[in-house]
């Protein structure tokens, strides 16, 4: 009796397993694939959003349906970075980066990270990787040309940067940087020329418009000086500092009117600051406009 129940309790599972089975979703690996890759859009979208807490979450479910996503860990690892999780973020970094060793997109990104950890050395060659990944990527020459400047190496981030432009002309902060540099060691025509390349590429650019009129003011050149803190200003008009030094050369230039305009300009943005107020005493006087000067220097 007790052999003929096991026996039909063995038969009787057989079949409920045969019911049931069907009902077990098994995914294959291309279902779970789509599975991830579903994960991840969803993640890279909620990080776009600035939702970190669901995009972990998202990207944490990518990497358990594909451990083998290059790109899921990289996202796991842009979130880390963006909850001040540097170690996490080396490790997914590190992950994305077994997976798929000509990454650039993860190389720069954990090269970010060494920066902010002040590993310079470990960030040099990562950067150098991801270039020599692709000799194309335009992040990773801008910032191993930064990490130079840092280092105070002009002569290795100048190179850089000229590779950089090399292979994208039209690189807004490459240029920028490049003119700033040429600068700082001396080569006033290569930066000059260099920022005259930015502003004809982007005639809006009121950085690019300010650095160009402190070049000509430095070489005693007053009228391009005053028609690039113009064009400062025309990009920018809250741009304080073009005002100021406008104001400056309009007074110099023995155009007083001009120079108070400037300076009312600049007290409109910064009430606070001292120097403006000072100026237009001086130019009030010079005026004979005497209550407006006492008010000035109060």
């Amino acid at each position: 009796m007790n052999r003929l129940f096991q026996h039909s309790a063995i038969v009787l599972l057989v079949l409920c397993l045969a019911v049931i089975s069907p009902l077990v979703p098994i995914l294959t690996a291309a279902e779970q694939s789509d599975v991830a890759q579903t994960h991840y859009e969803r993640g890279a979208a909620l990080l776009k959003k600035g939702d970190l807490a669901a995009a972990s979450k998202a990207a944490k479910k990518a990497v358990e349906s594909n451990p083998s996503s290059a790109e899921a860990h990289h996202l796991l690892g842009m979130i880390y970075f963006k909850e001040k999780k540097p170690a996490q973020a080396v490790d997914a970094f590190t992950q994305a980066l077994k997976l798929k060793p000509t990454y650039p997109a993860a190389l720069n990104d954990l090269a970010e990270v060494y920066l902010i950890q002040g590993k310079l050395a470990e960030a040099e060659q990562t950067l150098k990787r991801a270039i020599e990944a692709d000799p194309r990527h335009a992040d990773s020459y801008f910032d191993l040309a930064r990490l130079y400047e840092q280092r105070r190496d002009f002569a290795s981030a100048t190179k850089t940067y000229q590779s950089l432009l090399a292979v994208h002309p039209n690189h807004r902060d490459g240029l920028y940087n490049l003119a700033s540099l040429y600068e700082t060691q001396g080569d006033n025509r290569a930066a000059r020329e260099t920022v005259g390349r930015l502003v004809k590429l982007d005639p809006k650019n009121a950085d690019a418009w300010y650095l160009a009129g402190k070049m000509a003011e430095k070489h005693n050149d007053l009228t391009e000086a005053a028609y690039s803190y113009t064009q400062a200003i025309a990009a920018e008009p809250e741009l304080v500092a073009a005002h100021y030094n406008l104001a400056f050369i309009h007074r110099s230039q023995g155009r007083p009117l001009e120079a108070e305009r400037e300076l009312l300009e600049v007290l409109r943005y910064r009430p606070e600051y001292a120097e403006a107020q000072m100026d237009l005493g001086v130019i009030y006087t010079g005026l004979d406009k005497l209550d407006e000067a006492e008010q000035s220097y109060e």
